[in-house]
């Protein structure tokens, strides 16, 4: 059973953990695998496009007789063979979306804690603030806690806070409402408030 860190109000680390379910043990890691490819087929820019030689302009009159020449016969010159011409095989708007079950969605976001609670990454805190707005301020929670690269988990924004952790490099701040898989598991670590992994878990 993996546990997660608590800090106190001091952003100390506690004696006491936090204790995530047995069933998140046992959540196979393919859907996150699932979850992350279909996340990342969704922000896809999909702006790569070519006319093929219906949308080309021109070619509306016959280059030359179709006999007579001793050549090939050109038909248009809206045709791939020539410069202008249409493109052959090219890349058109195409959907790239991947469907997943909302079931699996859970899983992925479970699995993603459940990981970062083995490696010893997730923190607990009661709640994240930072009064002063200082940036000073929020690098030194980071400096207790040990950790960069660091995701932070809030019930609600509070606007002093994410202003003092704005400009800290490697740090990002959602709101719950935000959360997903994906982000879970691209952070080497996450401090996330304790009213926001109950509703989780």
């Amino acid at each position: 059973m993996s546990n997660a860190v608590v800090l106190t109000k001091t952003f100390a680390k506690s004696k006491t953990s936090y204790e995530l379910p047995q069933k998140f043990e046992e959540i196979n890691s393919h859907n996150l695998y699932l979850y992350v490819k279909s996340y990342l087929s969704s922000i896809r820019a999909n702006t790569a496009r070519v006319k093929n030689r219906s949308a080309v302009s021109g070619g509306g009159k016959k280059p030359k007789a179709q006999k007579g020449s001793g050549g090939a016969r050109w038909g248009t010159l809206r045709s791939p063979l020539f410069v202008g011409g249409g493109q052959v095989f090219g890349p058109t708007k195409r959907n790239y979306n991947q469907k997943i079950n909302k079931k699996q969605k859970v899983l992925a976001l479970q699995f993603a804690l459940n990981a970062q609670a083995k490696n010893g990454t997730l923190f607990v805190a009661d709640s994240v603030k930072v009064e002063s707005g200082k940036t000073k301020d929020a690098v030194a929670i980071f400096n207790k806690i040990g950790q960069r690269d660091t995701l932070i988990v809030v019930d609600s924004f509070d606007e002093q806070t994410y202003l003092a952790f704005r400009n800290v490099k490697d740090c990002y701040m959602i709101e719950k409402s935000e959360i997903n898989a994906y982000v879970i598991a691209a952070y080497r670590s996450i401090l996330i408030e304790k009213a926001v992994i109950d509703s989780l878990v």
